[in-house]
């Protein structure tokens, strides 16, 4: 019985294998598909074409979302860098500009040296008025760097003005262009002709139509001329000898005909200002003002 079983098994694997090598043949001899087979993968290909197509406009579309990502994450750089940039190159041309200003604030008092003994403090503007006719300035020393009432402040092209009042860490700084003959406050400028020292006059105004100085005393016999350089005299008390003040423009009878008015430029320029001398005089300051 189990003999007869085991017959019919081989039997049928024999069969099996017989069937399997025939289609086997078949197939390798077979150079095209059944129509049921092109109807088949037709179908598939259909089939697989419908779900595709909204797959790959999905990938597509989430592909996109990353793009936009990206370029937005880049573009936040590239402000980033950018703004990062502009500060950077503000805070070079400052400090190029700063640096050229105090390379010729170095040179000036170099150059100083040999001609007086006048000790120089570097100062900055620490505001400046908006006001026209408002000659005022502040800068950042006060008395706790010896800054005092009445001393002169300069720039590298000349006289700017004087110390007019100190605190301790500041001080506000008269300008040139605020000298007034009828103002008891402002201090009048005892002035020479650089190379004629023998000339003599004072310059107590300013005018703000010509924008130049007012120079008054010049007497007839002075040799004072257009185009002279005008420095300080010393004389005064209030401001050292020898500082630049401006150029004669104009040289007119004053009144009455018994003075000469001159019309000086000044060489130093009242606007734009960021580094001052603070000129101190040791062995002058505590002398009594005339």
């Amino acid at each position: 019985m189990f003999k007869l079983l085991g017959n019919k098994k081989i039997v049928v694997l024999l069969i099996s294998l017989i069937v399997f090598v025939a289609l086997m043949g078949l197939t390798m001899m077979r150079t095209g598909m059944t129509t049921p087979e092109k109807m088949i993968k037709d179908t598939v290909a259909w089939t697989q074409g419908l779900f595709y197509r909204p797959a790959q406009s999905i990938a597509g579309f989430f592909k996109d979302i990353r793009d936009l990502r990206d370029l937005y994450e880049e573009n936040r750089v590239l402000k980033a860098t950018l703004s990062n940039y502009a500060k950077d190159t503000m805070k070079l041309n400052k400090l190029e500009s700063e640096n050229k200003n105090l390379k010729e604030l170095l040179e000036f008092t170099e150059r100083q040296k040999s001609l007086d003994n006048y000790k120089y403090h570097v100062a900055q503007v620490l505001s400046i008025s908006p006001d026209p006719y408002n000659g005022r300035i502040n800068i950042n020393l006060g008395s706790r760097d010896g800054i005092k009432e009445n001393m002169a402040v300069i720039s590298v092209e000349g006289l700017v003005g004087r110390v007019d009042t100190v605190s301790e860490l500041s001080a506000s700084v008269q300008l040139l262009t605020e000298l007034d003959a009828t103002n008891n406050e402002s201090k009048a400028i005892s002035a020479t002709v650089k190379g004629k020292e023998r000339s003599f006059g004072i310059i107590q105004s300013y005018d703000p139509a010509t924008q130049n100085l007012i120079m008054t005393n010049i007497e007839q016999t002075d040799e004072l001329e257009v185009g002279d350089t005008i420095i300080t005299s010393g004389m005064g008390l209030v401001f050292p000898k020898g500082i630049e003040i401006g150029t004669v423009v104009a040289k007119e009878d004053g009144d009455f005909g018994i003075n000469y008015v001159a019309q000086v430029k000044p060489v130093a320029t009242f606007r734009h200002l960021s580094e001052l001398l603070v000129v101190e005089v040791p062995d002058a300051q505590d002398t009594e003002i005339n």
